[in-house]
């Protein structure tokens, strides 16, 4: 069933681009210059870091600091914290990617990984406050208000993500790192391939959703674009309270192309609780918001 729904998929894409050529062209034209000027300049710096902080042990630090935290919430180590702040401050998928970084160092277990997939890889909080609170919904406060949510709604998530999955294997593996690695110039290289090659796999999916989500007929409500591409759908959100509703699901959600860049940095870790943890996010958010419109609007 799955094969025949992706192949209907792909032979629909193949019509859209075979019926409006020229609109393809300037899409996928529009996508590459959107990767040039906003993805890579604010995605690409900030996976490398944090791929650098990862291996300099940065792990350690936040396990101290975060398990009270954490640990009482979801079960999980403190340096869970890390794929959390790495998606808060540089939005998708930087948030998978470092979950997959904290289970190839051997910081987590399998389970713990798949289940910090469901609830640790968000939307940045820039993107929330200036492009889609800001410029869309032209409220600043709502901003805010969404950057809280979005929050939030990512902590209930993996409270209840994690209570449905008690059986989390084997205890987490005590954080190794050495304090000062055997080489700077190896662990500098080695962050900044990874990023490279993560940059390449989140562009190429940039431009095929969003050429697709351009060539979808026109006056498509946000949620449909936003469920196959993030900024698409966001683009088309309206002022007021059914956009800030809007808003919080889809940013929580994702959309497709989110969630493929998302399965193109996490290895062998299986995707299953990443699918129902941004299911779960974005039912959470969309309620939170909806409790919180009528203070706002």
């Amino acid at each position: 069933m799955k094969r025949w729904l992706l192949i209907l998929c792909a032979l629909g894409y193949a019509g859209l681009l075979i019926a409006r050529p020229q609109e393809a062209s300037a899409a996928v034209q529009e996508a590459l210059n959107l990767c040039l000027t906003r993805v890579i300049p604010s995605l690409f710096p900030f996976l490398a870091v944090t791929a650098l902080l990862l291996r300099l042990g940065m792990a350690s630090w936040l396990q101290g600091i975060f398990a009270p935290i954490i640990r009482p919430l979801t079960g999980l180590p403190g340096i869970c914290a890390a794929p959390l702040l790495a998606g808060l401050l540089g939005g998708y998928p930087a948030g998978a990617s470092a979950t997959a970084g904290l289970y190839r160092d051997g910081l987590i277990t399998r389970q713990e990984a798949e289940l910090l997939l469901g609830f640790g890889n968000n939307c940045g909080c820039a993107f929330l406050y200036a492009f889609v609170g800001v410029g869309m919904l032209q409220s600043p406060r709502a901003g805010l208000w969404l950057v809280v949510i979005h929050a939030l709604s990512a902590l209930l998530t993996g409270t209840i993500l994690c209570r449905l999955g008690k059986n989390r294997g084997c205890p987490s593996l005590p954080c190794s790192l050495p304090t000062t690695p055997a080489s700077l110039s190896a662990v500098l290289s080695a962050s900044v391939r990874s990023a490279a090659v993560a940059m390449v796999n989140i562009c190429a999916f940039v431009v095929l959703f969003r050429t697709g989500a351009d060539l979808l007929p026109s006056g498509l409500p946000a949620w449909v674009l936003g469920a196959l591409e993030l900024v698409s759908g966001a683009s088309a959100l309206t002022p007021g309270a059914a956009g800030f509703i809007a808003a919080a699901g889809i940013t929580a959600w994702g959309g497709l192309c989110v969630h493929c860049q998302a399965l193109s940095v996490i290895g062998d870790l299986s995707p299953r609780w990443h699918w129902a943890g941004k299911a779960l996010q974005a039912l959470l958010a969309s309620l939170l918001a909806a409790a919180a419109a009528p203070f706002l609007f």
